[in-house]
């Protein structure tokens, strides 16, 4: 939690006040906020999550239109040849676990779920490469369920924000489920990782110009000087 003077008594009420106002900000500041990666339903999404780990948006969507082409149907997934998938997705990094989650992952909701991608969350984590973030990405994002996207950008900022010390995905997920309303989670999901990408870098966070600065318990990471962090300031669309 936070440590400071300011925040170092914050009440568990006054820390939920604190979050929904830094949430109300961050509307304001990313009103367009949403999923950078692009997909047309489900069984797209989920793929483009999977490929996404260890590798940027942008790249990701450089790959899946071709991807997406020869494989409509989870049961193409399903069938593709290893090495052919391989080619497509070489460029991501960590192809031969991305392939190995991908025809898994279709051959387990052919298998178990008609071929349709399941929209339940405990379904989804059962399949192969299927873990809670991407489960909740696909849920938000494709089905309209609520779902709190723990990536690492964050992870990084409800801890910089005093929201918890919490390290593990998880537990983060929970302690801000109880900070923010639940019909909010999907896109202040998308604020939170627009904020990390263009602002609250994790090396040296633009804090001079962060709209958060008067909230924000960790303001002093990065250059206070407002024209030195509006240099550090990265525009999108983003990777």
């Amino acid at each position: 939690m936070a440590t400071n003077r300011k925040w170092g008594s914050e009440t568990p009420l006054g820390r939920v006040r604190r979050a929904r106002r830094m949430n109300r900000i961050l509307a304001e500041t990313y009103p367009d906020a949403h999923c950078e990666l692009d997909f047309a339903n489900p069984l797209e999404l989920l793929v483009a999550t999977i490929l996404s780990a260890q590798c940027t948006d942008k790249r990701v969507n450089m790959v899946t239109p071709t991807l997406f082409a020869k494989y409509p149907t989870v049961e193409d997934y399903a069938a593709a040849d290893r090495d052919e998938m391989e080619g497509f997705i070489k460029s991501t990094g960590f192809f031969r676990a991305k392939t190995n989650s991908i025809i898994g992952m279709a051959q387990a909701v052919c298998a178990s779920h008609g071929g349709v991608v399941p929209g339940r969350l405990a379904d989804l984590v059962k399949l192969p490469g299927v873990g809670r973030k991407t489960a909740n990405v696909v849920l938000g994002n494709a089905f309209g369920v609520p779902g709190l996207t723990v990536d690492t950008h964050f992870q990084r900022l409800v801890r910089r924000f005093g929201w918890t010390d919490e390290t593990d995905p998880v537990k983060i997920e929970h302690v801000v489920a109880e900070l923010i309303p639940k019909r909010e989670w999907t896109v202040f999901s998308h604020r939170v990782i627009w904020h990390g990408r263009r602002i609250c870098h994790a090396r040296r966070p633009a804090c001079g110009v962060c709209p958060l600065a008067a909230l924000c318990p960790s303001y002093g990471t990065g250059p206070t000087d407002a024209a030195e962090a509006a240099k550090l300031v990265r525009p999108g669309p983003f990777s």
